[in-house]
């Protein structure tokens, strides 16, 4: 396993060896010259989305909660398909990064508080995928690694950095289509032999609690949203996602794409979740639910398909953090530095920058991952800072013509205090709301409160 990871991970770093040298201008570094097909926006696109979010977040609601926890993805498709009318949309605008959007309704406040929202939340889903992967090093050598866990963490930050910095959306981009590959092989394969091991699907869902065997009556309608808002809302104004409809050749590709993400998240995000369900009737009581694949990888499986496996989840660990770190560093760069710091700035400065700041966030995240153990609760948070910060502001910048930037400015910055504040002060245990539905309410709210004559 360890050297199917090596030589996965080598070709990595060969692939960014040989495209940094295409790497001229920011359009280049940011949006990979605005060249991408179909085919390589698909698989770039899935690989984006498909992250440890699904591969331990999911797996690890889905080992928890059984079959109710199906209802995720449903949102996510939900999500996808009002994205639809977005892609095109989007590339049309000709522009560079969701703030680009904003501030040209909404004026430079909205600029700002954009590229401050995405960096909160973007370096910490980058965290949580440095603690994913430390997880399959650490699992690939038992024998314990010199520093134990934060030495691994380290090795896992350092690889991501330097990967991303080195030539980024050019060889994030074709790297992504062989993960999107990688990961539907190692999961169309594996679901069914777990299947089958654990004795058939009669078996498996014997092995869940009588809550867990119902597709619906888990979650209240509170928990419902807790679960599926967060994703809906990260899904139609996800920077990573709307960079690369930025990056696509046209309108066109961009749409003809989102259709095939459709099929894609649904396909994966279901079979991973099936994953664990299979890994709950074979693996009982684990201690951490959220490695129950990556266990199952090591114990269940025969060791070539385990090589698989493991390779598939390093390959989501990778296109998920590469993509995160990529988005807000890029953003910073353009919508910080070049517009308010260096406006005649050369294109090589330019990359230079969104360098340095890949490098400057990934140690930012670095620190972040010591902070918590948690997956799925983590990624939702995250998720909502985004999504009730940007996504409706967004919308209403493509879509509503009487949004106002006085509004657009106040629902952003008021969603996201209240969205950290809810959860800073435990108001979720006390009134069992998730700080995505306040979030989301008042960002709404001041959109709708404020719109023109």
């Amino acid at each position: 396993m360890l050297v199917v990871v090596l030589v996965y991970l080598g070709a990595l770093v060969a692939v960014g060896a040989a495209k940094a040298r295409s790497v001229r201008t920011q359009a280049d570094f940011s949006l990979a010259g605005r060249r991408l097909s179909t085919f390589v926006l698909v698989g770039t696109l899935l690989a984006t989305w498909i992250g440890t979010g699904s591969i331990f977040g999911l797996a690890e609601e889905a080992y928890v909660v059984g079959l109710p926890s199906l209802v995720i993805p449903l949102a996510e498709v939900a999500g996808i398909a009002v994205l639809f009318a977005i892609a095109g949309r989007a590339r049309r605008t000709e522009k560079v990064t969701v703030q680009d959007i904003l501030e040209e309704r909404f004026g430079p406040a909205a600029r700002i508080l954009g590229t401050l929202t995405l960096a909160i939340a973007y370096v910490v889903i980058v965290s949580y995928q440095y603690r994913a992967g430390a997880a399959v090093l650490e699992r690939i050598l038992p024998e314990g690694i010199p520093g134990g866990h934060a030495t691994a963490v380290g090795a896992v930050a350092l690889f991501v950095v330097l990967y991303t910095a080195l030539a980024g959306m050019i060889s994030v981009a074709y790297t992504d289509v062989a993960n999107g590959i990688l990961m539907t092989a190692g999961v169309a394969i594996a679901l069914p032999i777990l299947l089958a091991k654990a004795g058939g699907w009669s078996e498996v869902t014997a092995a869940l609690e009588p809550s867990g065997r119902a597709l619906f009556g888990h979650y209240s309608f509170g928990g419902l949203l807790a679960v599926t808002l967060p994703s809906f809302l990260l899904l139609l104004g996800d920077a990573n996602l709307l960079t690369r409809f930025f990056s696509a050749r046209d309108a066109r590709t961009a749409r003809r794409a989102t259709v095939a993400l459709l099929v894609g998240v649904f396909f994966l995000e279901t079979a991973i979740m099936l994953l664990a369900i299979a890994g709950r009737a074979l693996l009982p009581g684990l201690q951490n639910p959220a490695h129950v694949v990556l266990e199952a990888s090591f114990r269940i499986v025969h060791p070539a398909l385990g090589a698989l496996l493991v390779a598939t989840i390093v390959a989501i660990v990778v296109s998920t953090a590469d993509s995160y770190l990529l988005a807000p560093s890029s953003s910073i760069a353009r919508d910080v530095y070049q517009r308010f710091v260096r406006p005649d700035a050369p294109e090589r400065e330019l990359v230079l920058a969104g360098r340095i700041f890949v490098v400057i966030l990934g140690a930012v995240a670095l620190a972040l991952a010591f902070q918590s153990e948690e997956f799925f609760s983590v990624a939702r948070f995250a998720y909502t800072i985004y999504g009730v910060g940007v996504t409706p502001v967004l919308l209403a910048a493509l879509f509503v013509p009487r949004a106002s930037p006085r509004g657009a400015v106040a629902a952003m910055g008021l969603a996201v205090s209240t969205a950290i504040a809810w959860r800073a002060l435990g108001l979720e245990g006390t009134t069992g709301l998730h700080p995505v539905i306040p979030g989301f309410a008042i960002s709404s709210g001041i959109l709708l409160a404020t719109l023109r004559r």
